[in-house]
């Protein structure tokens, strides 16, 4: 009883740590007040500022099309990545494992700063096109695309890739009918967690962006440093925004999983 007690305790201790900031934050994007901690009347104005702002849309629009489009090639890349490694021999899938995690594990401003200076100053692309910050978020989101859909490579029966080529089937016809069917799920997880991987990542995207183009990220960092206060408080409302879609998108998820599991169940 006392052992449960002091993991429910610390559990709950844990949870109060990482998410009463978050709704702190959210209860006074409600507010008038520009000072969190001061007492403030009920008020919509974060959220109007929000919606209403075009330097704000124009940011909010252009990092999604960063996060999907960057996530989109980094998904087929890690998923060409893994299928390439599963089927390789061990010396190569070895090679290929280890290539990967290096991405993963390096610093994100070391791995900037070293894609700055290499498309940019060694072969001469210019920061002012949208280029290297595509590149910098494909080279941070795909090793995870790979680490994603590899277990789901491990998981799958071969003998139906091996018998769709007894049968007839070609390589090619076998690849997209046979084995990346299986691999849905694990494609999905590595896309959305890419997205996220773009929505959040801040170095590789100062070194590389144009210097009129802003995420969300370098945007709140840039916005805390400076002294307008409408803009600050308008991104109480946006960080709220993207944690209730992010926990609409977790909630749906699982219900999406748990009634699939539940339908494997019953067969």
């Amino acid at each position: 009883m006392i052992k449960k007690t002091i993991r429910f305790s610390w559990l709950a201790l844990v949870l109060l740590f990482m998410y009463v900031p978050v709704l702190t934050l959210m209860v006074y994007s409600f507010t008038d007040t520009s000072v969190i901690g001061t007492s403030g009347n009920f008020s919509l104005k974060n959220y109007v500022t929000l919606f209403t702002t075009e330097e704000l849309s124009e940011m909010i629009r252009g990092t999604f099309v960063l996060a999907v489009g960057s996530a989109a090639i980094a998904a087929v890349l890690g998923t060409v990545g893994a299928i390439g490694a599963f089927y390789s021999r061990s010396a190569g899938r070895r090679a290929l494992n280890f290539l990967n995690q290096i991405p993963v594990v390096n610093a994100e401003v070391v791995t900037g700063f070293s894609l700055c200076v290499l498309l940019i100053v060694v072969f001469g692309r210019s920061k002012e096109t949208f280029f290297p910050l595509v590149a910098g978020h494909v080279v941070l989101e795909a090793p995870f695309v790979y680490l994603s859909v590899l277990p789901r490579l491990k998981q799958m029966d071969n003998s139906i890739y091996e018998a769709a080529r007894d049968l007839g089937a070609g390589a090619a016809s076998a690849l997209f009918r046979v084995v990346l069917p299986q691999l849905i799920p694990g494609i999905v997880s590595g896309f959305m967690l890419a997205v996220t991987l773009s929505l959040d990542d801040y170095f590789i995207t100062t070194y590389t962006k144009p210097a009129t183009f802003d995420t969300i990220s370098t945007y709140v960092v840039n916005a805390t440093r400076g002294s307008h206060t409408e803009i600050k408080t308008a991104l109480w409302a946006l960080s709220s925004v993207i944690f209730v879609l992010i926990l609409a998108v977790v909630l749906a998820g699982n219900f999406v999983t748990g009634k699939r599991m539940e339908g494997e169940n019953d067969r």
